[in-house]
């Protein structure tokens, strides 16, 4: 049984600061903001880590790359695409990985990315993310994203086609190789 998206069997919300540090470095132009880590995520220690997350998969297709497999291969992947890859918040109250559980939100202090790399274009790694960014980000940065539909296993609506098309066309500005 579910209320408001929330199985209502469900563990109780835990308040979590985020575990992973920001991968960027001072060649990084695009940057693609997620809401906040997923529990396998936290567990691997990197982004993306659910096995079922579509996000390096689309990456490796729209950058013609391998897949990355490892955390090392993957900051690796980051950098030499000039990618910096963080979420919008860095602490909030949240049940299990589900983001319409999230309240007490704190944002990222984006600031030291900012100050760092030349970023071109902010994007944020599905809707919530993007809610989240133009509510606490926005107002701050004054620097507009670019929603990408959400590379989750939850967003059963898109397949992983229809993402990587999308994904290319927003990040890269083209439909096809």
């Amino acid at each position: 049984m579910k209320k408001d998206g929330i199985a209502a069997h469900s563990e109780a919300y835990t308040h979590i600061l985020h575990p992973i540090p920001p991968t960027y470095d001072e060649n990084s132009e695009i940057l693609i903001l997620g809401s906040f880590p997923s529990v396998k995520s936290r567990e691997m220690g990197y982004f993306y880590g659910h096995p079922q997350n579509r996000f390096w998969k689309i990456m490796a297709a729209i950058y013609q790359d391998d897949f990355p497999a490892t955390v090392e291969e993957r900051r690796d992947f980051l950098l030499r695409h000039h990618i910096a890859v963080w979420d919008v918040l860095s602490s909030c109250d949240i049940i299990g990985s589900s983001d319409a559980s999230i309240k007490n939100a704190v944002p990222s202090d984006l600031s030291k990315i900012l100050k760092t790399a030349p970023i071109q274009n902010i994007f944020t790694n599905g809707k919530k993310a993007y809610s989240l960014y133009q509510k606490y980000t926005f107002p701050k940065t004054n620097i507009p994203a670019t929603c990408l539909p959400s590379s989750s296993p939850a967003n059963a609506a898109w397949t992983l086609e229809k993402l990587t098309n999308q994904w290319r066309l927003l990040i890269l500005g083209t439909k096809e190789f």
